[in-house]
């Protein structure tokens, strides 16, 4: 399923080739999220103009609402969605973090207090999957358990185990039920403990997968503790997975994983930040709502040829902000989305070049979190 191109000679980067049913994936690579079948602020036909390559949907959210009966009933999930792309669903294993005030975690499954209307829900490994499949998913992850970081051993250590459990139910459950085409994801659990995180791997691997996810990590450690993890693990998981790094993360913080051997992200950061009036540019984080760009005239990046860039001044863009007009988010969030999807492309065409260590440098010599 997955191809390695190119190897960096001075670090662990490199480009691939990860095909699915839908379409070809080339890595190192960005899937903006549609928890709830949908990009926040953009429609297909921009989403299509910025080339996104792949979507992460969230089983769990789309479960509760509109109801996996609705999307069965029109089609699966992407007719429901009208996308004709590679679509990744999450199992409802991050909402054990994310939702840990409304619910019970134990070795059958998650008892979840719906968010939406408090009624009760229960979610086993097998529930998961068939979930996944019911909406059409290319790509599956089963269920596990994600804990808060630090975590002390004995926690991370329980959490490890019942992740296991888990995976090998679930598995269990896609062979059976499966077609050929779907593809299975074993999501790595352990915290910042690298015997756990070699434990996870050595029985996820035996299951039988297709690529490997890291999870539990951008969950509270530092920076450092998270970079020496990944490094550990990418040393462990070889050459011939794809490694998904779940949730994550700010263009800093994917370069510095890509350079450590990680293939594919996702992130909710461009639209969220967009909706804050927030824009990222080669040089930084741009605050585009404050005061300074209240009669200025650039574009959001002089450097992005996006629709937004092309078009419209910051000064336009800032008036729509304060305005809440929603023209203004939507122009920042296809900036954003264009502007990650390109970042990642330009990294590809840098480990191509064999260039990769200069292109990385210099661009964290110019990126700053906030411009002003």
């Amino acid at each position: 399923m997955f191809k390695q191109k190119i190897k960096d000679e001075d670090t662990k980067a490199r480009t691939g080739l990860f095909s699915t049913q839908r379409g070809d994936v080339f890595t190192p690579a960005f899937f903006p999220v549609a928890t709830q079948g949908s990009v926040k602020s953009l429609n297909n036909c921009q989403l299509s103009e910025i080339g996104v390559q792949g979507y992460l949907a969230n089983a769990y959210h789309l479960y509760l609402r509109p109801g996996i009966e609705v999307i069965k009933k029109i089609g699966g999930l992407h007719k429901f969605m009208a996308v004709d792309k590679p679509i990744l669903t999450d199992s409802g294993g991050y909402q054990i973090f994310s939702l840990a005030r409304l619910r019970r975690v134990e070795d059958k499954g998650v008892e979840f207090q719906s968010h939406l209307d408090g009624d009760s829900i229960y979610l086993t490994p097998e529930k998961s999957i068939d979930i996944q499949l019911a909406l059409g998913s290319d790509i599956l992850v089963p269920l596990d358990e994600c804990i808060s970081n630090p975590a002390d051993y004995k926690k991370a250590s329980e959490a490890v185990t019942r992740t296991l459990l888990w995976a090998k139910k679930s598995k269990e459950y896609f062979k059976k039920n499966a077609n050929p085409n779907n593809l299975f994801f074993g999501i790595i659990q352990g915290s910042t403990y690298n015997d756990l995180r070699e434990r996870c791997l050595e029985s996820i691997l035996k299951l039988g997968v297709d690529g490997l996810c890291v999870g539990g990590l951008s969950v509270g450690e530092n920076r450092q503790v998270r970079y020496n993890t990944l490094s550990y693990f990418t040393d462990l998981a070889g050459w011939d997975y794809l490694r998904y790094f779940m949730g994550y993360g700010k263009p800093d913080e994917i370069i510095e994983a890509v350079s450590l051997g990680i293939d594919l992200f996702d992130c909710v950061i461009p639209t969220r930040y967009a909706r804050t009036g927030t824009a990222f540019t080669g040089k930084g984080e741009l605050v585009v709502r404050n005061s300074p760009y209240i009669s200025d005239s650039a574009p959001i990046d002089s450097e992005c040829d996006c629709y937004s860039c092309r078009e419209f001044s910051r000064a336009y863009i800032r008036h729509l902000i304060n305005a809440k007009e929603m023209t203004g988010i939507q122009l920042l969030a296809y900036h954003n989305v264009y502007w990650y999807n390109n970042f990642l492309k330009k990294i590809r065409e840098a480990i191509e070049a064999g260039n990769f260590p200069k292109f990385k440098k210099e661009f964290l010599s110019k990126y700053k979190t906030r411009l002003r």
